[in-house]
């Protein structure tokens, strides 16, 4: 790990002059979890953040399961972005483009978008003690991140897909909260750290 300590850029809500009604909701929840935990997300407190009328979000989303999905979709719609490199490698890709595309995407969101994490992971541990909850966050996530990551480590000739695309997921998984809430939450790893990792871990796949 680097022993730099750089500030972690400040994650403001994207699109500021021209996000819907429904992503200003969203990124407030964000800012709330964030900022207050789950105890601090109501609804009235997601319309001062947004800067809404009284009752816009009970409008929008009238029960508390309703308000948690929501901050769901939008937390994938931002990580989207975040992860997904600019150019995603075509099927076929050999394993030095799949490292140098996750290690940009997994530096970006570590160096400029750390409160994301916090915020995934508050939403994680409730998801744990709502069942409903829990269907909706998972199937959110498959659906964003691990279907395309069997794509392709299929697409890079793995002899096991699946099982690859979880030891993918469980490494960066381990690595991010160890880098934003852990025992490394002081030491981001740099570009340079990440695609020698990612190189170790898919060679080992891929090659083996």
């Amino acid at each position: 790990m680097s022993a730099r300590t750089p500030e972690p850029a400040p994650d403001a809500a994207p699109e500021p002059t021209t996000a819907s009604r429904t992503e200003r909701i969203g990124d407030a929840a964000l800012d709330l979890l964030v900022e207050r935990g789950m105890r601090g997300l109501t609804h009235r407190a997601v319309d001062e953040r947004a800067g809404l009328p009284q009752g816009s979000t009970s409008n929008h989303a009238r029960t508390r399961q309703a308000l948690l999905e929501t901050a769901v979709r939008r937390q994938v719609e931002r990580e989207s972005r975040v992860l997904t490199p600019h150019e995603m490698p075509g099927p076929g890709s050999d394993a030095e483009v799949l490292v140098d595309a996750l290690s940009l995407a997994l530096h970006r969101y570590l160096t400029d978008h750390r409160a994301l994490l916090v915020s995934r992971y508050e939403l994680a541990l409730e998801a744990t003690r709502r069942p409903e909850l829990r269907t909706f966050f998972d199937a959110a996530g498959s659906a964003a991140f691990h279907g395309p990551l069997i794509a392709m480590m299929a697409g890079a000739g793995s002899s096991a897909p699946e099982r690859h695309a979880l030891s993918l997921i469980a490494w960066c998984e381990g690595l991010m909260f160890s880098c934003a809430v852990g025992s490394f939450h002081a030491a981001v790893p740099s570009r340079a750290e990440l695609r020698t990792g990612f190189g170790e871990l898919l060679h080992g796949m891929l090659d083996g």
